[in-house]
């Protein structure tokens, strides 16, 4: 019980359209997916019940769009916003307090059973809508990976990944003001840099003081030939 209680905590903490605890108690499909995964989960570790294991999951997925396999880890304080079109893979490990929003996979490249397939969320990750996490790899702490991002290697802690296939981009608030815990909804930030943009932008730069430059010195060798 202290786990739901704290589950609706941090529904209400972090979603401003929450009204209440029995507004998330009632309407909230996330939360109810997180609910029949702890159920589904404890009979998945025994032996002689994973079946019911099973079940639940299946059950979970038909009344609430969200589909976690009854093996995956899932810590306390996860919340799953709008939750529809959601799967997380078998060996898929979710730390305390991660953010996860509609239409994300958390899935596995290999097909060798008993083996580390799919991805592990450390504390405090933020994944946006859509995004799509194939494979056995780490995101860091705070990491926050982006809408629509497909990531196929391993998250720093506190960096953002954004793209197909995910690149990290430059957190300027987070580089002046040292902060790697604050919740980003979507996992992105207004403040953050395409990093091919900023190459674009520099090389632009140089070319335009290359020819800066090329008209100082035709001016210079047109003076000297009068």
């Amino acid at each position: 019980m202290s786990k739901i209680s704290d589950d609706i905590k941090n529904i209400i903490e972090k979603d401003p359209a929450a009204k209440g605890w029995l507004d998330v108690l009632l309407f909230y499909p996330g939360f109810h997916a997180i609910v029949f995964h702890r159920v589904a989960n404890w009979f998945w570790m025994t032996d002689r019940f994973k079946w019911l294991g099973r079940f639940f999951s299946s059950l979970a997925r038909l009344l609430t769009g969200v589909e976690i396999h009854p093996g995956a880890t899932v810590g306390k304080r996860v919340f799953i916003d709008h939750g529809c079109g959601i799967v997380v893979g078998e060996t898929a490990e979710i730390g305390d307090d991660c953010t996860i929003y509609q239409g994300v996979t958390l899935g596995g490249t290999s097909l060798i059973k008993g083996e580390k397939r799919h991805p592990t969320l450390k504390e405090g990750v933020v994944v946006g809508a859509g995004a799509k996490i194939l494979g056995p790899f780490i995101v860091g702490k705070n990491a926050k990976v982006g809408s629509n991002a497909v990531v196929l290697s391993s998250v720093p802690a506190d960096s953002t990944f954004v793209g197909v296939p995910a690149r990290e981009v430059i957190d300027e608030y987070k580089e002046h003001n040292n902060d790697s815990v604050s919740f980003s909804a979507y996992g992105v930030s207004s403040s953050a840099n395409d990093p091919i943009e900023l190459k674009i932008n520099s090389l632009m730069k140089k070319i335009q003081d290359q020819e800066n430059e090329l008209a100082l010195l035709k001016k210079k060798l047109s003076q000297t030939d009068e």
